[in-house]
């Protein structure tokens, strides 16, 4: 049907499936030409987007317009670009440079500076990211996933004492992946679509792109991720026999159910 309206359709790149959420938008604007970007990490199907995605986080503006035009000319095969500066792009650089901003929160926690490491992914399946874990958990970085779905992660007091792993499953398919660095003080926060699993990261088109605006950091900080942290009404925690057990409000704490808390601000 688009092409039957002239569009031009181009299905990816040969073997490997296109799973990141990413339109470029070129205008006319007086004299010139303003390109802008919107980055997300739902689908762009109207109907998940109304009734499976309590959460889909995305992004529109005109400052990573560069690095998106050469994102789409790798895409179409105009370009062999590995360069893609702020965003991380699978299968090309996600994995390394995901490894990379771990290692960074380990040199962190050696030097006695803020370290702390809070992701929110569907999945966690790949060995080497899990070994990174246990890596920064033995270094005495705390990490709390958030991960809805399969864990092959252990908590093992052993080499997982700092890793808090929690699942939360409610109403609605969570589809949002929320990776943030505190990074010393100067936390850092990634949003895309990929989960840490080999087929995300090695046999994928997945980007993950940068939130740059420190009022929108603390945004996602203080009222997504840490509400997440702190439901406790449809939260599961594992334990150190890899079994989950519901989190209860205790006498003094509030009931707080993260999904049911986001379907009022909207």
């Amino acid at each position: 049907m688009l092409e039957s309206e002239g569009v031009h359709v181009v299905y990816g790149l040969l073997g490997l499936k296109t799973h990141s959420k990413i339109a470029l938008v070129i205008r006319k604007e007086g004299d010139g030409i303003r390109r802008y970007i919107h980055l997300a990490t739902g689908n762009y199907n109207a109907i998940t987007a109304s009734c499976m995605k309590i959460l889909g986080c995305s992004l529109v503006t005109s400052k990573l317009e560069q690095m998106q035009t050469d994102l789409f000319n790798f895409l179409t095969g105009y370009s062999a670009k590995h360069d893609f500066r702020k965003l991380l792009v699978a299968p090309i650089n996600l994995r390394i440079v995901y490894g990379t901003l771990i290692r960074r929160e380990i040199d962190h926690q050696v030097k006695g500076e803020p370290a702390h490491m809070i992701l929110k992914f569907n999945h966690l399946v790949d060995p080497d990211m899990i070994k990174l874990f246990y890596l920064a958990s033995q270094a005495g970085v705390k990490i709390d996933l958030l991960v809805r779905g399969t864990c092959c992660l252990r908590r093992d007091q052993r080499v997982s004492e700092n890793i808090r792993v929690t699942s939360i499953v409610g109403r609605f398919l969570e589809h949002s992946r929320i990776y943030s660095f505190l990074n010393g003080g100067k936390e850092e926060i990634y949003l895309g679509s990929a989960d840490l699993m080999p087929r995300n990261l090695d046999r994928r088109v997945e980007v993950l792109f940068p939130i740059q605006d420190d009022n929108l950091i603390r945004h996602i900080h203080n009222n997504i991720l840490e509400v997440y942290l702190s439901d406790n009404i449809k939260t599961r925690r594992m334990g150190s026999d890899g079994i989950y057990n519901r989190v209860k409000p205790g006498e003094k704490e509030t009931p707080t159910y993260s999904q049911a808390w986001f379907i009022k601000q909207t």
